[in-house]
């Protein structure tokens, strides 16, 4: 975790690149690259075990991503792992769905959708289809109630407390906690039995 020197730097940095200073973009990496690591590695932890895709690899993918986002509007450093978080999410579905291009069929395997869980066990195909399966769940989510998938998204594969997400949205603490509950109860339900949703 940054400390507040650093968080205030990166703070920093994202407005001087908001501003379109590409500088201020290149500067930022070595500032947040630990932290990027953890979450790629908390990404891949969900993933099947023999993933061609490593967490240095993940960042390299998402900073190609990142120099991309001109209109984006950075608010906060909480705003700027959010989005790096879906990043990566997109970058891994993407890759599943090269590695997966057939249909999913038969049992479903279990997938927790608690933001400390441990991935699910199973064989590599196993895990291709989990990544399918929430990706497609939370679309059919985001259709329905775009906020709640934003939480999950947030909370889930970014890692971000209750408080962060609420800062990121705008949203009371207290809103995030119950949308998120809810959120995860009708993921539960989409994917047929999750254990610890």
């Amino acid at each position: 975790m940054l400390n507040s020197s650093a968080a205030a730097s990166v703070t920093h940095l994202l407005v001087e690149w908001r501003q379109g200073n590409a500088d201020a973009r290149d500067r930022l990496l070595p500032l947040v690259y630990d932290q990027l690591h953890r979450l790629a590695a908390r990404q891949l932890r969900r993933e099947r075990p023999d993933h061609s895709v490593q967490p240095t690899a993940l960042i390299s993918e998402l900073y190609l991503l990142l120099v991309q986002q001109h209109a984006t509007t950075w608010e906060n450093r909480a705003h700027f792992f959010a989005l790096a978080a879906q990043l990566m999410r997109r970058i891994l579905v993407d890759h599943a769905r090269a590695r997966h291009a057939e249909k999913r069929g038969g049992d479903m395997p279990t997938i927790a959708l608690d933001e400390t869980s441990e991935p699910a066990a199973g064989d590599g195909a196993d895990r291709v289809i989990q990544v399918l399966a929430v990706d497609e769940a939370l679309a059919r989510l985001a259709a329905l109630d775009a906020e709640q998938a934003r939480i999950v998204e947030l909370r889930f594969f970014a890692g971000l407390t209750v408080e962060e997400t609420a800062l990121v949205l705008n949203r009371s603490p207290r809103t995030v906690k119950r949308e998120w509950r809810l959120a995860r109860a009708w993921l539960r339900r989409e994917l047929r039995g999750g254990e610890r949703c």
